[in-house]
């Protein structure tokens, strides 16, 4: 598929933004992110919910802000998330906290906070938090991660982001929740029960994993509720919702809504607050990876090898190296003449640093933008070979509202020099 010319973006200039500034670096389209949030709160109707966006897909403040603003909360995995939802104003209430590894700080954090729910995922946790909830005089509001035990094959999402099965390291198995509820049981002086939660993978573009996942959930929820009706509060249908990257998705994330929904309220669980865990679908489409073309590289001898050179790399968009994705590659200035297959690769001393081939001018361009690029970008952006860091620049109605500047290279120097 050919990369169509994308100079406008967000209402925006993308050429005009360039010229003013070192690449690569990551804008954002807040107005986008936020229509995606309200329309994924209103797609609840009445029914009590939380859209607790999945911080870990792209933390940055200004989303968190935009996200809020249209109705979310957060997901939280660590104790720096949970900080920084606090410190954005995200409330108390509105944050629950996953994670396999929480540490005794993390948990801390979390108890002081009075979050919604911390979300253990393991039947040895559970100890674990209602100790630290004695120490601190406070009672924890606790839900049990479930893993659904799907078939790995009925996942259908790359392995490395398929959760809902026995191998995986998340959550307490179907099979053994019997023994998670003892647990919870054996600790009600410190622990309040408030839910259960599952999550089956993400990049789900399709509705039948999710919902297999969910009505697994619904069973236990009502054993759940039987034991713990008193302090029960939630349903944690989790996220996972995909995007279309260019090869279609047929789904939007209000179809894993619309067919999760009535599961809860067939179980006898409609009163309950349904939360879900979204990341990607909020904020991925609406984040372009801007990035000048170096030079071109091509064979004498072998002229369909022929390579563009590009100043963005996997330390800067490590999504193809690391789950095999495909991100469109655009035009945003120059180029001319009829498409041809570039390997489009960056200056990453690995071969893995390949954006893959992409139809681009014969005369190649002199920018271009990796699309669909604000979930899982910056936030696994590192400075591996002593690159910098990416620029971030946040865009509502059409003008930079906010502006993180790339770092310098003089700045890793002096960072190992001091190592």
């Amino acid at each position: 598929m050919a990369a169509a010319p994308f100079a406008r973006f967000a209402n925006a200039d993308l050429e005009e933004i360039t010229s003013t500034r070192p690449t690569p670096f990551y804008a954002h389209d807040l107005d986008g992110m936020h229509a995606a949030a309200a329309d994924l709160v209103a797609s609840f109707g009445n029914a009590p919910h939380l859209v607790a966006y999945a911080v870990k897909a792209n933390s940055s403040a200004s989303v968190l802000r935009t996200l809020v603003a249209g109705g979310a909360g957060a997901d939280v995995v660590s104790g720096a998330e949970l900080e920084l939802a606090l410190r954005v104003g995200i409330a108390p209430s509105s944050i629950v906290f996953s994670g396999v590894a929480k540490t005794d700080a993390e948990i801390d954090r979390a108890l002081g906070a009075g979050i919604a729910s911390i979300h253990v995922e393991s039947i040895e946790e559970i100890a674990r938090v209602a100790a630290r909830a004695r120490s601190l005089s406070v009672r924890a509001q606790v839900s049990i991660r479930v893993n659904p035990s799907l078939a790995k094959e009925a996942i259908a999402t790359h392995a490395h982001v398929a959760t809902g099965h026995d191998e995986a390291k998340f959550g307490v198995l179907a099979d053994d929740m019997p023994f998670a509820f003892e647990a919870l049981a054996r600790e009600a002086d410190a622990i309040d029960a408030v839910g259960v939660s599952a999550h089956v993978g993400s990049q789900l573009t399709e509705v039948e994993p999710y919902v297999a996942s969910a009505a697994a959930l619904m069973t236990i929820a009502q054993e759940f509720r039987r034991r713990f009706a008193s302090t029960m509060r939630l349903v944690d249908t989790g996220g996972g919702f995909g995007i279309d990257y260019g090869s279609g998705c047929p789904v939007t994330p209000g179809d894993f809504i619309r067919a999760a929904r009535p599961l809860l309220d067939r179980a006898g669980l409609g009163d309950l607050r349904h939360v879900i865990e979204p990341g990607r679908c909020l904020v991925a489409p609406y984040v372009v990876l801007v990035s000048r073309v170096v030079q071109t590289k091509a064979s004498p001898s072998k002229p369909e090898l022929r390579w563009l050179l590009v100043d963005a790399g996997m330390n800067d968009l490590l999504r193809p190296a690391l789950y095999q994705a495909n991100h469109r590659v655009a035009v945003i200035s120059g180029g001319s003449g009829p498409l041809r297959p570039w390997r489009v690769v960056g200056p990453v001393c690995e071969s893995s640093d390949d954006f893959g081939l992409h139809a681009l001018p014969e005369e190649p361009p002199r920018i271009v933008c990796f699309r669909d690029a604000g979930a899982y970008g910056y936030t696994m952006a590192s400075r591996y070979n002593g690159r910098a860091l990416p620029g971030e620049l946040f865009l509502r109605g059409g003008v930079v509202v906010h502006e993180v500047g790339r770092a310098s290279d003089a700045s890793w120097v002096s960072e190992r020099l001091g190592a």
